[in-house]
C-alpha cells in the first residue's frame, strides 16, 4: 500500500492530501530515509512523522488491502514513542 494511503486509512493523517503534502515536503520518514508519498508500505516499517514541535514514530504492524473501519485503524500501527 502506498504511504499516502496509508496514512490517511490508519487515521495517522486525517486527509490523503495533507499527506500527500506533508511527504512531498520531506516531513516523513520511513526506515530513516525521507519517503515519497507512492513509497510501498510493508510490515515493520518505521514511520517518523515530524510536526511543528514534536516527532512521532510508529511501526507498521498490518498493510491493509483497502479501506478500515475507525475501530480496526488503531491496530495497523504501533507508536513507537
Amino acid at each position: 500500500m502506498r504511504l499516502d494511503k496509508f496514512l490517511k486509512v490508519s487515521r495517522l493523517i486525517k486527509r490523503r492530501t495533507v499527506a500527500n503534502t506533508v511527504s512531498e515536503m520531506g516531513r516523513v520518514i520511513v526506515n530513516g530515509n525521507p519517503a515519497k508519498p507512492a513509497k510501498q508500505l510493508k510490515i515493520g516499517d518505521i514511520i517518523e512523522i515530524e510536526y511543528a514541535s514534536k516527532t512521532e514514530k510508529f511501526e507498521v504492524l498490518i498493510v491493509p488491502e483497502g479501506n478500515v473501519s475507525v475501530q480496526e485503524a488503531p491496530t495497523l500501527y504501533k507508536a513507537l514513542n
